[in-house]
């Protein structure tokens, strides 16, 4: 009996102790940075991206963004952007490029995490062949059907080949298991589209929206572009993303709108 309770004893001694261990454990540093993703073209009428005609006669300039989160010793990047094929559009630097800038090497990423598939927020994705690509069910479903239109699959040609490792995101992910970076189910734009919630010590919570809105206005009116695959659930995953700004207080970052996307430092500046 004394030998039994003497090892009970020392069991939750040892329990105590590893938890305590496991407590004082540091978190892992948490940091985003912008990436110039593509050339923004002259300002114009943005008025096509409203189905109700709300914005007829104003106009922006659209950017293209995409984002590297480091979490801890692991990497992930949030779009890709435009291929170097776009033209007047194509990045002035490359993806690849920018990361060396970074001392980050293509095999250090770990996930590419995709908003969804059009090509100006997938155009490099091949340039990062040895990463999970992470991208919404919804549209790789649409990727790896036997007719993709209106998707292009040839940037995914490496992960439909199977050459690489791709998980299909039905709903929501904790990509790295602690809260701090969370692919956010947020369909309408096209049926699997998701934003990204990343949580940083110093600036808290921040949404980066992929196509949820392309600039201010449109996402302050709940506007839906008539291109959207869905209106419903556009408008839903507008409603569900302004609450979770409203809860966390996150700030968002629209991808498209420079004025949005200046919230962030400056690369190679990170936000933490």
């Amino acid at each position: 009996m004394r030998r039994s309770l003497m090892s009970a004893v020392i069991g939750a001694c040892a329990s105590f102790l590893t938890a305590g261990a496991f407590a004082q454990s540091p978190a892992p540093e948490v940091t985003l940075t912008r990436l110039d993703c593509g050339t923004g073209a002259p300002p114009a009428d943005v008025g096509r991206f409203s189905d109700i005609f709300a914005h007829r006669g104003l106009v922006l300039q659209l950017v293209y963004s995409c984002y590297l989160i480091k979490h801890g010793d692991d990497y992930m990047v949030w779009d890709t952007g435009q291929p170097p094929s776009a033209g007047p559009l194509a990045p002035k630097v490359g993806l690849v490029e920018q990361l060396a800038q970074l001392q980050v090497k293509p095999e250090q990423v770990k996930f590419v995490g995709i908003s969804h598939y059009h090509g100006d927020h997938t155009g490099q994705a091949g340039a990062l062949p040895q990463a999970t690509l992470l991208i919404g069910k919804g549209d790789w479903d649409v990727l790896t059907r036997p007719n993709p239109s209106p998707a292009n699959p040839a940037p995914f040609a490496h992960w439909i080949s199977g050459g690489g490792k791709v998980e299909p995101v039905p709903l929501d992910k904790d990509v790295f298991g602690d809260g701090t970076v969370v692919m956010l189910a947020t369909p309408g734009h096209t049926p699997g589209h998701h934003s990204v919630l990343v949580k940083l010590q110093q600036m808290g919570y921040v949404l980066i929206t992929g196509d949820l809105a392309h600039f201010r206005e449109n996402y302050d009116t709940d506007g839906v572009p008539p291109f959207n695959t869905g209106r419903a659930e556009s408008l839903a995953s507008l409603d569900r993303a302004k609450k979770i700004v409203a809860n966390t207080k996150a700030t968002v970052i629209i991808q498209h709108d420079p004025r949005d996307v200046g919230k962030l430092p400056a690369f190679p500046g990170s936000a933490k």
